[in-house]
């Protein structure tokens, strides 16, 4: 079982930016696809963003050129920087790996976390 932990979530007015971080083995995080995706009630899952094990990073249509995906030096942490934030970016976000498929529209990992709420008001 790959333990993955989120944090970094909160409420931030429309046009605002967070940053958030997850928690990953050292060897996941080099070799696996890691990525996001939100869930709100209303919705299914809906991939945000995904980094491939070399570094390449791909984006959901609805995050493009708004969400940054990175990781640190020190192969720990999977970042996801969010900037000018909508209301509708409101979610339940979570961190995800997997072994083999990567695309920023991936929100059906083989591991995940237990998400962080992100809340945008208008």
């Amino acid at each position: 079982q790959v333990r993955l932990r989120e944090s970094g979530g909160g409420s931030v007015q429309a046009g605002g930016s967070l940053r958030l971080s997850c928690a990953a083995p050292k060897d996941v995080l080099r070799d696996y696809c890691m990525g996001w995706f939100r869930r709100t009630p209303q919705k299914e899952r809906e991939g945000v963003a995904a980094l491939t094990s070399d570094g390449r990073a791909s984006y959901g249509d609805a995050v493009k050129g708004r969400f940054t995906i990175s990781k640190d030096n020190a192969g720990t942490t999977l970042f996801l920087q969010m900037d000018s934030l909508k209301p509708e970016d409101t979610a339940k976000y979570y961190c995800g790996a997997d072994e083999t498929y990567c695309s920023g529209g991936l929100s059906d990992y083989q591991h995940w976390g237990r998400g962080t709420q992100v809340t945008v008001s208008s």
